[in-house]
């Protein structure tokens, strides 16, 4: 099996190594292929995003890398592109001046009356902003949440859906309590919804590991009855680090490698071509 891995950051940025430091490292670990995915909100930027006067930058460096390495392993130029309504989104049209081989479509940010939250941010800052911008209704933000997962998956197209119940993370063991009840009712007809909507799509779903890497979650993204959900829906898989340093670049892949062959997956997916993939036996 090609051991491949399309979720990367480096320091163009939030990571901690350079592109190629962590081709480096790859071909240490014994990978095939290495998709780097900068974070991005093109034709804007954050702290953590990619800037935006650097993307052209930054699509150079990787098909330099992809050029020069070519006889040693496949590296792909890609996004993880955040989908905030009216603002970005992860189309390729979007990107067609980098000609990124594929795209990363995520949710980071969940806006609600005068400002947001971030899914993956502390605890704290959640509920803070859950109390000021959702009027403290966390069932509400949680909705929110899901409702822009399948807006983005029913009006872009990307290849990869990254952490596709990453709100989660508010319930994840580094917190003092969890924030909702993931087995309430309309909890999961939430997760039933994504599903399909994931099916529809006809993307890729990762199984991301970033969470377990740093240390702020016991399981990957998605885990339990989503993943189920998934993989009884033959919904294409692939394994994602989302590593923000090299040395994690396949932390935990061959564990959830067997539980994804003990809960019913044949498959993986690698990418094949612009913004397609093949599929290769787990």
């Amino acid at each position: 099996m090609k051991k491949t891995n399309y979720h990367t950051h480096s320091t163009f940025c939030d990571g901690k190594n350079t592109p190629e430091e962590i081709v480096q490292v790859a071909l240490q670990k014994g990978f095939s292929a290495l998709g780097f995915s900068s974070h991005s909100m093109y034709p804007f930027s954050s702290d953590w995003h990619l800037q935006s006067r650097d993307h052209s930058a930054y699509a150079k460096e990787i098909r330099r890398l992809q050029t020069e390495y070519s006889d040693r392993i496949q590296i792909k130029l890609g996004f993880e592109a955040d989908f905030i309504e009216g603002v970005c989104a992860p189309k390729m049209s979007n990107y067609a001046e980098f000609d990124p081989d594929y795209l990363i479509g995520a949710v980071h940010y969940v806006p609600g009356k005068k400002g947001f939250i971030e899914a993956d941010a502390s605890q704290a800052d959640v509920i803070e902003g859950i109390k000021n911008y959702f009027d403290g209704d966390v069932k509400k933000a949680v909705l929110e949440y899901f409702y822009l997962e399948r807006q983005m998956l029913k009006t872009c197209d990307f290849t990869i859906i990254a952490h596709s119940d990453l709100i989660r993370k508010q319930n994840g063991p580094k917190v003092k309590a969890p924030l909702f009840d993931q087995n309430s009712d309309w909890y999961r007809k939430e997760l039933s919804l994504l599903a399909d909507e994931i099916k529809s799509a006809g993307v890729v779903a990762e199984v991301n590991l970033g969470g377990m890497a740093r240390g702020y979650m016991a399981d990957s993204f998605p885990t339990g009855e989503l993943l189920s959900l998934l993989i009884q829906k033959n919904v294409p898989l692939t394994l994602s680090s989302d590593s923000h340093s090299a040395g994690t670049l396949d932390f935990a892949f061959d564990e959830t490698a067997q539980m994804l062959k003990d809960a019913g997956c044949k498959e993986l997916a690698f990418i094949e071509g612009k913004n397609s993939f093949k599929m290769q036996p787990l």
